[in-house]
């Protein structure tokens, strides 16, 4: 089921942007005045949101962007990714899955009766290394395409990625934010709660709060996701649509048509 409202009827320069674009303006602000970011696999909208953010910094952002040859100084893959964030070299990543509970915890390995793994109802790809990179790296940002009550569920049927962890547990990493295609959440790692940040143009605090599965704070007045400038979106539809479609072209040709 598709619980993301159209924006078609909007107005303003909001009226002209997919979904896709509106999370990658969205993510991208989060990402200013950082260093180092880094993309996995099949990520395009933080892959987007990581080159666009670079281009608003004037190129001082450095994006390593995982099966790309042209964004990516990597030489040796997850591996190499993998040490750079154990040294603190990476201040960013971002983080998907099957499932993310009101907690932040990720479930990337299936859904269903998970004691009889590998037979559950349902399998996903797997974790890969999200379990370390969600402990070492600063910012990590979660996002998904679906927002849904069974993507964003009140608990995950099993915990690739805990959002949190005990006290005594040195974690210099976690979750920031959670980016969907109606809102923005922040996280509060000390409470282990999400607060809705902003609803994307053309959507209400309710429509937000029927389509997510879990509890979570809500200021009295919920502000409205930022919309970006003619000339972000032009950048965004030009040169960013160019570079991203070198490791997404599937993802480019069906949101800017290149």
């Amino acid at each position: 089921m598709n619980t993301t409202p159209s924006i078609a009827a909007t107005t303003g320069t909001a009226a002209r942007l997919q979904p896709s674009e509106i999370m990658i303006a969205a993510i991208a602000p989060m990402l200013a005045g950082l260093r180092h970011v880094a993309v996995g696999m099949q990520s395009p909208i933080p892959g987007s949101a990581a080159l666009l953010a670079r281009a608003l910094s004037g190129g001082r952002l450095r994006v390593s962007i995982l099966g790309s040859t042209r964004q990516n100084a990597f030489t040796d893959g997850g591996r190499e990714l993998f040490e750079c964030a154990g040294q603190g070299r990476i201040d960013a990543f971002f983080l998907s899955g099957g499932q993310i509970d009101g907690a932040g915890n990720v479930n990337l390995v299936g859904v269903g009766d998970i004691s009889s793994y590998p037979q559950a109802t349902q399998r996903f790809p797997g974790s890969f290394g999200s379990s370390y990179l969600y402990f070492v790296i600063p910012r990590v940002i979660l996002f998904r395409e679906e927002h849904s009550p069974r993507t964003l569920c009140e608990k995950v049927d099993f915990v690739s990625a805990p959002g949190t962890s005990p006290p005594e547990v040195y974690r210099p990493g976690g979750p920031h934010a959670l980016v969907t295609p109606l809102c923005v959440f922040t996280f509060d790692r000390t409470r282990g709660r999400f607060t809705l940040a902003s609803a994307h143009p053309g959507v209400t605090p309710e429509d937000v709060r029927a389509a997510t599965g879990f509890d979570y704070d809500s200021p009295a007045v919920v502000p409205e996701t930022a919309s970006p400038d003619t000339a972000t979106i032009d950048m965004l539809r030009g040169p960013i649509a160019q570079d991203i479609a070198e490791t997404y072209p599937a993802f480019a040709r069906r949101v800017w048509n290149v």
